[in-house]
């Protein structure tokens, strides 16, 4: 395995990561809610009274984050997404993350932020699940297949 030492973003990522951790924890201080985003675009699903606004408020923040970023940003600190697979492995793997996410109650973001910051055993097990599980796919679509 090799670095692409020309990409390493370590201070972008040091800085995304504190500011995620930082929102989750304003989060749960602020509404009593866990910081899940599959949690909080499910509500939507099932809307109760006074709680599509937040919800909408936070996914719509959370869509335009990029673009304000591009903004913000140097252009020499910007890269250009590069995805390997076609539209249809897409489809596919996000429709398997949405599975996932129901199946493991909840989404990176609730168990791995916020779930293992609360020392959820629940939320360990699924961590080391979705990020072992990630990891043996990576290795099996780059070397195997």
């Amino acid at each position: 395995m090799t670095i692409d030492w020309l990409h390493f973003t370590p201070w972008l990522s040091l800085g995304g990561g504190l500011l995620l951790g930082c929102s989750a924890a304003a989060f749960i201080l602020i509404n009593g809610r866990i910081l899940g985003i599959s949690g909080i675009l499910g509500g939507l699903l099932k809307p109760r009274n006074g709680d599509i606004a937040w919800r909408v408020a936070f996914l719509f923040g959370m869509t335009a984050s990029p673009f304000v970023t591009f903004l913000l940003l140097p252009p020499n600190l910007m890269q250009d997404p590069r995805i390997d697979v076609g539209y249809g492995t897409l489809a596919v793997a996000g429709l398997l993350v949405g599975f996932g996410t129901r199946y493991g109650s909840g989404c990176t973001s609730g168990h791995g932020v916020c779930g293992l910051s609360r020392l959820s055993p629940r939320s360990l097990v699924s961590t080391v699940t979705f990020m072992g599980v990630g990891f043996c796919m990576v290795y099996f679509m780059r070397h195997v297949f």
